[in-house]
């Protein structure tokens, strides 16, 4: 009987090689020789940085003028509430530090607000990050720096004291190290799709947030498209329905301005996954409003359009501008090379399929009068927790969760071993984003302190309690 032999296959591109040549996480421990994990604890503002109040008009630059005082107002509320709106300031501030120059797709805005609750095609709720307006391929760190930070900031400002407040930021960075190393020792069919919906909180032994989450999925089962229109829209004498002014936060569009985004929708159809397309074209097009959107994005131009089914059961979608992430100019100088120019709206929607296990089934992009923009289901059952609000126990809970899922994240486009071997067994990455956490925030209650006076003094317009 003749010998079996072994079939030649080829490598082929896009496919790991049969036989590994080195090892990822020796690779990632090599690299704590070049850049220690101690020295992610240091932080020095860069010279020529802007004070507070130039950073935030720069910001500015682009968006709808007469809503920036808004935006500047919802700035000035608390540090916690700055440093939501001064993504780009912070990418900045973390060109001149280390980085490993692991890349991974990150959401660039990574602070404790932009994590929550939000539904499944089938209605089902999870737990992901769930903003990603900045998000690029960059450094893995400044993500978690930006959520440790987040943490200290929260804790000062609901009063959880300096001690919880640290002890957030080093347990968040904690949760994100082991998950990695966890989800190193995986498969790799189960560490992509490890930790999405309630696991997480049993992983990270979150006890004391379990009544908090729960209060928070309650609310987001009930935070959808039929909700909101119930409130928003009124019937016609014709039967039609449209909606209703609100201001400042939502008002109507003029005929011209409604049927530019109506139109655009036709575009955004082809974006879409083909098996989706016999659902919304059981959906009439009614009516378009603009509503102005959360602290970092208030002034981007952003449109609610109501759709109504045989049944004249609603369907909200929103369409929001994408503006280049605020951190692309700072990476090329890192060794992150801008991608060729692109449409916005898609890198938003690439990036944030590319982050979470589970993504809204009507995500895709289009563009309105020459602008790009996002589109997405509006309130498809999210639900967010405020950070500023919890106790100091709670914000331990809450800074490992959102680690923990921030490593998760991370894992979908970097290999979890290279991060493992960088991470380490021990503490002392941990400690430096602690470290860190604490000296930006110290420099981020500076700069909302600046932005009061500013206020105070009539140098910059702002509109509180919007």
């Amino acid at each position: 009987m003749a010998a079996v032999v072994g079939q030649r296959i080829p490598e082929v591109a896009g496919f790991a090689p049969r036989v590994a040549d080195g090892s990822p996480k020796r690779d990632g421990k090599a690299l704590r020789q070049r850049v220690p994990r101690a020295a992610h604890a240091a932080f020095e503002a860069p010279s020529g940085r802007p004070d507070a109040v130039r950073a935030v008009e720069e910001s500015n630059a682009g968006r709808v003028a007469e809503l920036a005082p808004i935006r500047v107002g919802r700035m000035a509320a608390n540090p916690f509430a700055f440093l939501r709106g001064a993504a780009g300031l912070m990418a900045r501030d973390l060109s001149g530090g280390p980085v490993t120059g692991i890349g991974a797709q990150i959401c660039g805005d990574a602070h404790a607000a932009n994590f929550g609750l939000y539904g499944d095609a089938r209605g089902r709720l999870v737990i992901d990050l769930n903003d990603f307006d900045e998000t690029v391929f960059g450094p893995w760190e400044w993500d978690l720096k930006r959520l440790t930070t987040s943490l200290v900031l929260a804790g000062r400002v609901s009063g959880a004291g300096e001690d919880a407040s640290r002890a957030a930021a080093l347990d968040a960075a904690g949760a994100y190290r082991r998950t990695m190393r966890l989800l190193s020792r995986l498969s790799a069919s189960d560490a992509w799709n490890a930790i999405a919906d309630e696991e997480l909180v049993s992983h990270t032994d979150a006890r004391d947030l379990l009544g908090t989450l729960e209060q928070v999925a309650e609310k987001a089962r009930n935070n959808t498209s039929a909700r909101f229109a119930a409130k928003a829209t009124e019937t016609r004498a014709d039967g039609s329905r449209c909606f209703v002014d609100a201001l400042p936060v939502l008002r109507r569009v003029g005929d011209g301005e409604a049927a530019a985004v109506a139109a655009s929708l036709g575009p955004y159809l082809r974006t879409l996954q083909a098996d989706r397309l016999p659902l919304m074209a059981r959906y009439a097009i009614h009516d378009v409003a603009f509503r102005v959107v959360g602290t970092g994005s208030v002034g981007t131009r952003s449109y609610v359009v109501l759709l109504l089914d045989h049944r004249g059961e609603p369907l909200v979608l929103q369409v929001k501008e994408a503006r280049p992430s605020v951190l692309l100019p700072h990476l090329p100088a890192l060794g992150f090379d801008a991608p060729p120019e692109q449409h916005e709206g898609r890198r938003v929607v690439a990036g944030q399929k590319r982050m979470q296990v589970v993504s809204d089934f009507m995500l895709g992009w289009t563009t309105v009068e020459g602008r790009p923009f996002q589109v997405r289901q509006f309130r498809n059952r999210k639900g967010s927790v405020d950070p500023a609000a919890l106790t100091a126990e709670q914000l331990d809970d809450y800074g490992r969760m959102t680690g923990a899922l921030l490593a998760r994240a991370h894992a979908h486009s970097v290999d979890p071993r290279l991060l493992a071997g960088y991470c380490g067994k021990n503490e002392e990455l941990d400690e430096a984003m602690a470290a860190f956490a604490v000296a930006y925030a110290d420099r981020t209650e500076a700069d909302h302190a600046d932005l009061v006076a500013a206020v105070r003094a009539g140098r910059i317009a702002a509109e509180s309690g919007v």
